[in-house]
């Protein structure tokens, strides 16, 4: 087996297992998908598997500038848009759902974010007026917990109508449901407290029964503020890893090893399927492949620069570096490529394109 090899995935199959990593780019002033991320999804079809970029499951979810959600109906209009488009061009799409929680800003919400407890996660956070450090959150009461899962089970059912083949529950990085799991962030002496995990498993029930896949993403060696992640709290994602009932599993992992130690911690304990990230180029994503450890390996940093990726893994053609200075803003430019580029935004005569009838 190699990248280039068909894959079972879950209910999918898959034509081969390079998967598009959730990559937020910034570009969707409003919230609103429109027809720049149809082309950019568009233009990423040929992966096995595209995660689109993490969105928000509510206006209390917010915490990045110009990223999408999928709360509203004309958002779940945008995203049709994209689904429509890369399902034409024989693709599958998950969208992954994304809660800031602690890691947001008066900036964004009016107000204080809201927590698993009155503890500042002691990170940056990207807002309008420019980098700001976190501030201390309220801590989430019982009902406001509820809320949360309500807005995910909102969210995943809005995501079915919009088209997605599933969603990617989002529970890495210093975000909401990743703040429950970690002891210094979660010092609450209810249930929520007595088992961290209870939050992110009521979210994966709550979107299940929205009639629609599910994965999870999880980052078990995650360094960043309060959130970094040491072995004794490993041992708790070990556990946790091995009661998961999902569609996937994807890992953002330390860099790819050469002997992939890490990973193979984790494809010993889930059941599913297993998705890997972080670091992968072609041969290190076909050994990790043909060792059983990984299913399927996602790109991020390849998939900017070069869309066409799968194709040139196939043929051995060199990877275009990405650009750091495109990732997080603008327009067309470092987003889509060629023609479509130039096409955004213009009418159907003036893209070269009929108009519609």
């Amino acid at each position: 087996m190699s990248l280039l090899t068909p894959a079972d995935l879950g209910g999918w199959r898959l034509p081969n297992r390079v998967v598009l990593a959730p990559t937020t780019r910034a570009r969707v002033p409003g919230g609103v998908p429109g027809e720049l991320q149809a082309a950019y999804y568009a233009q990423r079809a040929g992966a096995g598997l595209i995660v689109t970029e993490g969105t928000w499951v509510s206006e209390r979810a917010v915490g990045f500038l110009d990223v999408p959600g999928v709360y509203a109906e004309d958002q779940v209009a945008g995203w049709r848009l994209v689904t429509d488009v890369v399902h034409s061009l024989g693709g599958r799409i998950v969208v992954q759902l994304w809660h800031t929680g602690a890691v947001s800003h008066p900036d964004f919400l009016g107000e204080r974010p809201a927590g698993p407890s009155a503890v500042n996660p002691e990170e940056t956070v990207h807002t309008a007026s420019g980098r700001r450090p976190t501030v201390t959150p309220r801590e989430m009461s019982a009902a406001e917990i509820r809320a949360v899962v309500a807005d995910y089970a909102h969210a995943a059912e809005n995501a079915r109508r919009a088209g997605f083949d599933g969603v990617e529950v989002a529970a890495n990085g210093g975000y909401l449901l990743a703040q429950f799991l970690h002891p210094r962030l979660n010092r609450r002496t209810d249930a929520y407290g007595r088992s961290r995990r209870k939050l992110l498993l009521e979210v994966v029930d709550a979107v299940r029964a929205a009639g629609i896949a599910v994965g999870v993403r999880l980052s078990p060696w995650w360094t960043g503020g309060l959130c970094t992640v040491d072995e004794s709290l490993r041992a708790e994602y070990d556990e946790l890893v091995a009661s998961l009932e999902v569609t996937y599993l994807h890992l953002r992992g330390p860099d790819a090893g050469p002997d992939f130690a890490g990973f193979a911690r984790y494809r010993r304990l889930f059941r599913g399927s297993l998705i890997v990230n972080n670091g992968f180029d072609r041969d290190s994503g076909d050994a990790v492949i043909e060792a059983g450890i990984a299913d399927a390996v996602s790109y991020a940093r390849h998939f900017v620069a070069n869309p066409d990726l799968v194709t040139r893994f196939a043929l051995g053609l060199p990877l275009v570096p990405s650009d750091p200075a495109t990732y997080y803003g603008g327009g067309a430019a470092g987003y889509v490529a060629g023609s479509c580029s130039a096409a955004i935004g213009k009418t159907p005569a003036q893209a070269g394109r009929p108009a519609p009838a």
